[in-house]
């Protein structure tokens, strides 16, 4: 489930989105930055979406660094000609990737360029260690907050302050956003996608990436498991088989006799290969459904809880509520048809 809540997202956030222009997202280069972290972001927010026939961008995205030439991690390359880090002025969010020297402080020009990016109330983001220079700005004393799991002890010691959750990917506390590892930037960049857009451009977004569409904030980062001796048949087929009939009564019984192994074995199959159980993906999957039949315009809760397999209104309104922070009503606002016209800038 989103970690924090949805509904209090501020117009800062909403600028932009689903108005005539994109929504402006900066990122913040620093000296040993991890050259990930930075492709990660420029994947999610800046590549142009031809797939998508969309009117507009769906973000617009700007490099920036205390420096005209910034070294990346290890020095495998130089960046040169980004902007400077007045860039994070004009932006909706902040992005600050991870280096890993997490115990050499950052220099004072990048901790007040996140420190009056957030007092103005844009959204700031981290993404793996990145969240030690949010500790640094002084953005998470008393919050929750993640960051990779090698790094826990290292962050306890320097931002006792923190409220600290080492073994999720993500936590979402409203403007606040931190991601714990690498992978789990991109489950955070696709959950701001989901917020800012919707499931269905989330998903397409996520399928362009060869990508999980939806991983639960709150699942852990990192789990000690047995490397199989020989690997399994991919889940894929399963799941594409399950995805086109989530309107039936589906049950876990169903999907490991369609994989023809025991119920035991599908859930190890699904851990190993999902991070998740078999009940909760297939849920994650109606709830999903359900939000983009809200999109493209269905109100009658009835139909959406029929045909997205959820059953009773009353269920879709709990499952829909527990996964997005939204109720269906507030989510159609949000994302419907004609969600563009109620935003203002």
């Amino acid at each position: 489930m989103p970690q924090g809540s949805s509904q209090a997202r501020t117009r800062t956030q909403r600028t932009g989105t689903r108005t005539g222009r994109p929504h402006r997202v900066a990122v913040i280069v620093d000296e040993g930055t991890n050259p990930f972290e930075v492709g990660v972001a420029t994947e999610l927010f800046g590549l142009p979406r031809p797939e998508l026939s969309l009117p507009a961008p769906l973000y617009e995205v700007t490099l920036c660094a205390p420096a005209r030439e910034v070294r990346m991690n290890h020095g495998f390359f130089t960046l040169t000609g980004v902007a400077g880090l007045d860039a994070v002025d004009d932006a909706d969010t902040l992005v600050v990737p991870g280096r890993p020297d997490n115990v050499v402080p950052r220099g004072e020009a990048v901790l007040e360029a996140i420190r009056r990016t957030h007092a103005r109330g844009a959204r700031v983001m981290s993404l793996c260690t990145g969240s030690f220079a949010l500790a640094e700005a002084g953005l998470l004393d008393g919050r929750r907050a993640t960051t990779h799991w090698m790094w826990a002890g290292t962050f306890r010691e320097l931002h006792p302050k923190v409220l600290l959750e080492p073994d999720v990917l993500f936590v979402d506390e409203d403007r606040i956003l931190t991601a714990a590892g690498s992978a789990a930037a991109l489950d955070l960049g696709l959950h701001v996608v989901r917020q800012d857009h919707g499931a269905e451009i989330a998903n397409a977004v996520s399928r362009r990436l060869v990508f999980a569409a939806h991983r639960d904030g709150g699942q852990r980062q990192f789990v000690e498991r047995p490397v199989p001796a020989v690997p399994e048949e991919s889940l894929a087929p399963l799941l594409a088989w399950a995805q086109e009939r989530l309107d039936a009564p589906l049950t876990v019984g169903d999907l490991a006799a369609r994989a023809a192994v025991s119920s035991a074995t599908l859930h190890r199959r699904f851990r190993t290969e999902l991070g998740t159980t078999p009940l909760a993906w297939l849920t994650g999957e109606r709830v999903a459904l359900a939000c983009r039949l809200i999109e493209r315009g269905e109100e009658r809760l009835d139909v959406v809880a029929a045909r997205s397999g959820l059953g009773t209104a009353a269920n879709l309104r709990a499952r829909v509520r527990a996964g997005t922070g939204l109720s269906p009503s507030a989510y159609r606002r949000r994302f419907g048809p004609a969600a563009g016209e109620a935003v203002t800038v």
